[in-house]
């Protein structure tokens, strides 16, 4: 039987964050093409910010996934943004992704957190699995980018 054991993410472990983006995020829906030292680097400067919350899964002893974030104050309180929510592609549809993310959730209501904020892609069962947990797609609001060459 499996141990399993959720804590707080650790800059001890930013190596086997950055393994697990890269993994994670180089397969489907994302299909992004991480480097795994650029991956590091991605997982490192959320978690060095002053307001950044990371929970990271441990599976016997092993971190095979992490959520990551950080808190913003706005004119009507304090909101998290998920940045990251990745689980090694082995060890995914075992509900590690769930389990770290109701422990977030749980956490930041304890907080006095407003609301929390994502982006995630727009098809496939992302959307699904965070309507699963009560993420509404906003209305008000649209993602815009501006690419430069």
């Amino acid at each position: 039987m499996e141990h399993y054991m959720i804590k707080y993410c650790s800059l001890e472990h930013i190596e086997e964050y950055g393994k697990i983006y890269a993994k994670a995020f180089s397969g489907k829906p994302w299909n992004d093409c991480w480097k795994i030292e650029d991956a590091i680097l991605h997982v490192k400067e959320i978690l060095e910010s002053r307001q950044s919350y990371g929970l990271e899964y441990l599976a016997d002893g092993k971190v095979v996934g992490f959520i990551l974030g950080s808190t913003m104050l706005f004119h009507y309180g304090r909101v998290f943004e998920i940045n990251d929510l990745a689980v090694l592609p082995d060890y995914q549809r075992k509900g590690i992704a769930t389990e770290l993310l109701e422990h977030c959730l749980a956490e930041m209501k304890e907080r006095g957190i407003k609301g929390i904020n994502l982006i995630t892609t727009n098809e496939g069962m992302l959307p699904e699995f965070y309507g699963k947990h009560d993420f509404k797609r906003e209305d008000e609001v649209i993602l815009m980018s501006l690419k430069i060459e």
